[in-house]
């Protein structure tokens, strides 16, 4: 796109925010005719945000768009793709028991005497599918395809919308290395016809040799742009990191004691082929970083029985450990914090004394009853050691804030006073002072002898309260940080397949 052309697509001031999270801030973007713009960022940068918003997926609070200079506002999907711009979303939108046709002109097909015309149908889906280089009879069926030819149909399903703008959202996350290459073809191919493409992707790898341009994302806001000649690896690394890490964290340094959890070439059921080798030690205290779908939760589930490995051996305290489920994992003196508090860590409705004492109700009941005594005893241990804001016991769970209900979710596990503690994404949707009080707690535990093993999709949580970390990428454990070492470049590096200098 040259300096004066006008813009295919150009975004202009657009914000964002969700209950206590401002998701978008003033961000800028613009698309060229037949252009790949590529959009980067750290997970939680603002990217599928606006993504959705130019899809016509949800509405922008502030903020323009403009197709082709005109000023555009889109209220659905369906008029999005009437300005021809289409999201292709990183879950396959296809019906597995139709066949391509199907598919391709699903709620669109060509009619006649009030019959689908069928011929017409199959004619022009093999048009676009001809487009995206597959071969193919339109009377295949989509279950019968790999997944990467899948991916190919939503594009040729886009296309049959007249889209000139396809958003592809980490459009390789799964797919082997080959059907990758024939998707980079048809990009280009694209690209060549004149479609415009704004491109997703954590595969740093992937956006230098495919993109005209980047635009950097981090916050929710513009962190910078790099032209053709500017992409490389180490500068779009700068750029999608870099802030004061120093604000919330006052690590202390603990010498670890003993091991308490080892693994020895671990295979998870979500990456059966890669094995990871760790060892925990107690008042340590270890953050494992990586992209989405690297791993991370996948290995703490693992680890606590929820999904049991398939290959490999761990141990506790030197002793043989497999856990077949959770409670195994509990008496051996394990707890694991979930993701999803929500959905897997709170029975929201209850109260918070009932909930709070959920993991000790074995230990504590009474000739089989509930021990109500031990319950309000365990709850209000919980409430004065985690600081939680609550008007009474009794109140539901769910009318408290994100923070305090995390802290009812540890609560819940350290009346067990657990050995090793499991932590995914900690801090995930909790506020600033929420944060701060979560990185105490950890800094109290460690220093007790706990040893905790933690998820973050925050580069600078990992920076700030690891004695080291472990970088995950595509299931495999790509390298492992001391205290010393951890900077995010490094750790961006090592998420993103590249191997660190020697």
């Amino acid at each position: 796109m040259t300096a004066t052309a006008t813009p295919l697509l150009e975004v202009r001031g657009l914000g964002k925010r969700f209950p206590g999270v401002r998701a978008l801030h003033d961000a800028r973007l613009t698309l060229g005719h037949g252009e790949v713009l590529a959009v980067i960022g750290e997970n939680g940068a603002g990217k599928s945000t606006l993504m959705k918003i130019l899809a016509g997926v949800q509405p922008a609070d502030t903020g323009e768009i403009f197709i082709d200079g005109q000023p555009v506002q889109f209220q659905s999907v369906r008029e999005a793709l009437a300005q021809g711009v289409a999201l292709i979303h990183q879950e396959l939108n296809l019906a597995a028991n139709l066949d391509l046709a199907a598919n391709i002109f699903l709620g669109r097909e060509p009619h006649q005497f009030g019959f689908i015309n069928q011929a017409k149908l199959h004619a022009e889906a093999e048009e676009h599918l001809q487009r995206v280089g597959l071969d193919l009879p339109a009377d295949t069926l989509v279950g019968d395809l790999p997944i990467g030819r899948q991916q190919l149909v939503e594009i040729a399903k886009a296309l049959s919308c007249e889209a000139r703008v396809l958003i592809m959202d980490e459009p390789t996350s799964s797919l082997s290395q080959h059907e990758s290459e024939t998707l980079f073809k048809v990009v280009r191919d694209l690209r060549a016809q004149g479609i415009s493409i704004i491109y997703i992707s954590h595969r740093l790898g992937e956006v230098t040799e495919l993109a005209d341009r980047v635009t950097v994302l981090r916050d929710g806001e513009n962190a910078g742009e790099l032209s053709r000649g500017e992409i490389n690896h180490a500068a779009m690394v700068r750029l999608m990191v870099g802030r004061d890490l120093a604000q919330f964290y006052d690590r202390k340094q603990h010498d670890p004691g003993e091991i308490v959890l080892e693994l020895e070439a671990i295979r998870t059921p979500a990456h059966p082929h890669a094995e990871i080798s760790l060892q925990l030690r107690a008042g340590e205290i270890v953050g494992i970083a990586g992209l989405v779908g690297s791993g991370r939760t996948e290995l703490l589930q693992t680890i606590f029985g929820v999904t049991p490995a398939v290959g490999g051996r761990m141990r506790m305290a030197g002793e043989p450990f497999a856990p077949r489920n959770p409670r195994e994992a509990i008496r051996a003196g394990l707890a694991l914090a979930p993701e999803d508090r929500k959905k897997h860590g709170l029975i929201l409705q209850m109260a918070v004394r009932e909930n709070a004492s959920l993991a000790s109700l074995s230990r504590d009941q009474q000739n089989g009853f509930l021990n109500f005594n031990a319950e309000e005893k365990v709850a209000t241990e919980a409430v004065e050691q985690l600081a939680i804001k609550t008007p009474n016991l009794d109140q539901p769970t769910v009318h408290l804030s994100g923070g305090n209900q995390q802290k009812v979710v540890l609560g819940k596990w350290l009346a067990l006073k657990p050995r090793v503690l499991l932590l995914d994404e900690p801090t995930r949707g909790i506020d600033v002072g929420a944060k701060r009080e979560m990185y105490r707690l950890m800094e109290q535990l460690a220093a007790d002898g706990v040893a905790i093993l933690f998820v973050s999709s925050e580069l600078e949580e990992v920076l700030g309260m690891a004695d080291r970390a472990l970088v995950m990428h595509e299931g495999h454990l790509a390298g492992e940080l001391a205290r010393d070492q951890l900077s995010e470049q490094a750790v961006m590096q090592l998420a993103t397949g590249t191997p660190l200098a020697a």
